[in-house]
């Protein structure tokens, strides 16, 4: 069984994956809040953890990944009111627009998408059992978790407990006991969407969601629970509180992951600074795979600046990429994996050590190009989710910078071939500098013309 290692967040230290059944893996995954479309910071927890998925599934029999959909938040009421449609209307479209944009970047689905409005019945169970044990209490229609019922409240985060209730930048309402008890239950008036419980018509909090769905699905301690860092306090430490208050257990997950901050050009991404960009609004003019990339091309712990030089760098690798595939004209029937590879992803997800393997084989190709080597290089970036196109695809395929379709193309490149064996050297170059304004490169090669787009 191939050994994986996995920087913690509960000890901050890099651990052998150990796995409480090695024949069935749980992975769960905070997802989308379904109020806009998803953002570059959204793609980029999406993608790492897409990585994680598929080295899972390499290494192991069975792996169940579960990825949440919060369709039940003040966010998603206050963008449905300003929008004057019904929530279900906003939640449903947004979720159709996050696995589309998602799946753009060869993101793949998880196994159990659960929505957070279709397990209401779960949260107040589990709101029932916190009460029962003397970890929550009712007041005012709302329901509270105690911290101080918990003693290894702050423990994910390494917040100390005392600090947090003294310094607690929190709605201070006279129904708490202490300022840092966050809510589990609140009321809901006429407008707002709601559902009947024993402390009124209400709907949860936020945090209770995903301890819900989790136990649900994945038991009351699983494997790998996983989301950015952002995530880490208020929402992951309260996760933890609550499952493990309601089920008596030492861990809700065994071995916490969380991928850095992602910034823009140095800045904090907002709407206010004017660089709030989309996975839709990349996808206008770069290829998915390219977004794909440029997400992984820092560690996924590291904080990661998005820039337009990200970008550029990530098309010009896969251009190398495939130009390395193109230089074999065999068909690559089985896919192999470089276990170069598999050392630098089960090295804690080290995806740009993975990048400089399929760097090392795209050199033996262009060096001495042969189908075994290019097998290795497909496959091992198939394992990324990378390479999934033929070369002439992603060389001559639809980008959006360019206007001019395929059949016109290879009649210049027939005009061309005219031209150069009439000597008419001028109109040769005429043509290829009139395409190479529209975008399309020619290469001259011994066995006739080829083209790319730029």
């Amino acid at each position: 069984m191939t050994q994986i290692q996995l920087t913690n967040t509960i000890t901050h230290k890099k651990e052998v994956f150990t796995p409480i059944n090695p024949q069935h893996i749980g992975l769960y995954v905070c997802g989308p809040t379904v109020y806009d479309r998803p953002h570059i910071g959204n793609a980029r927890s999406a993608i790492t953890f897409d990585i994680l998925y598929r080295l899972l599934k390499q290494c192991y029999p069975k792996v169940t990944y579960v990825r949440n959909v919060t369709d039940v938040d003040d966010k998603i009421n206050t963008r449905a009111r300003d929008l004057n449609i019904p929530i279900r209307t906003l939640t449903t479209e947004t979720l159709e627009y996050y696995h589309r944009d998602i799946a753009s970047l060869s993101g793949l689905q998880p196994d159990i998408e659960p929505r957070a409005t279709e397990h209401i019945a779960e949260m107040i169970a589990m709101i029932e059992q916190l009460i029962s044990k003397g970890h929550a209490y009712s007041a005012e229609g709302h329901v509270l978790f105690d911290i101080q019922s918990y003693k290894d409240y702050g423990a994910l985060s390494r917040k100390n407990q005392d600090d947090l209730i003294a310094g607690a930048r929190i709605e201070i309402a006279p129904y708490k006991k202490n300022a840092a008890d966050f809510v589990l239950w609140k009321p809901s008036d006429a407008d707002t969407p709601g559902w009947d419980s024993p402390w009124g018509y209400g709907r949860p909090g936020w945090h209770i969601e995903c301890s819900a769905m989790s136990a649900k699905y994945l038991g009351q301690t699983f494997d790998i629970h996983a989301g950015g860092v952002d995530l880490i306090f208020p929402h992951h430490e309260n996760e933890v509180a609550q499952s493990c208050c309601a089920h008596d257990t030492q861990r809700m997950a065994n071995t916490w992951l969380h991928n850095g901050h992602l910034t823009v050009n140095g800045e904090k991404m907002s709407k206010s600074l004017g660089n709030f960009i989309t996975v839709q609004d990349l996808l206008e003019h770069h290829d998915g795979e390219v977004i794909r990339l440029a997400l992984l091309l820092t560690h996924y712990r590291q904080p990661l600046d998005w820039t337009n030089q990200q970008l550029a760098h990530a098309k010009n690798m896969l251009d190398r990429f495939y130009g390395a595939l193109n230089l074999t004209t065999e068909l690559i029937e089985n896919e192999t994996i470089s276990p170069l590879i598999l050392d630098a992803l089960t090295d804690d997800l080290n995806v740009p050590g993975a990048l400089a393997v399929l760097h090392d084989l795209a050199n033996q190709m262009y060096k001495a190009p042969s189908t075994e080597i290019a097998s290795a290089l497909k496959g091992s970036a198939a394992l990324m989710g990378l390479l999934k196109k033929s070369p002439t695809e992603w060389f001559q395929g639809h980008m959006h910078s360019t206007n001019i379709d395929s059949s016109d193309i290879e009649t210049l490149i027939a005009v061309r071939h005219t031209a150069k064996a009439a000597k008419n050297f001028t109109e040769s170059d005429k043509i290829r500098a009139q395409l190479l304004e529209k975008g399309i490169i020619l290469l001259d090669t011994p066995t006739g013309t080829t083209w790319r787009r730029a």
